[in-house]
């Protein structure tokens, strides 16, 4: 069995940013399909909309 080499790189120091609650995330959804339109821009909205729409729990 091979073995991998242990891992020697160095983690970044800055403090991360917490994940996106429920509500912001339903939020960035509905902002998404406001600016839905038929320019390139507007269907990348309105498709990453129904994706995202999709992922998030219903209740």
């Amino acid at each position: 069995m091979d073995s991998y080499p242990p891992v020697t790189a160095s983690y970044p120091s800055d403090p991360r940013l917490p994940l996106l609650t429920l509500d912001e995330a339903r939020e960035a959804v509905r902002l998404l399909r406001h600016f839905a339109d038929d320019s390139l821009e507007g269907r990348t909205a309105r498709d990453l909309a129904a994706n995202l729409g999709r992922r998030l729990p219903s209740a």
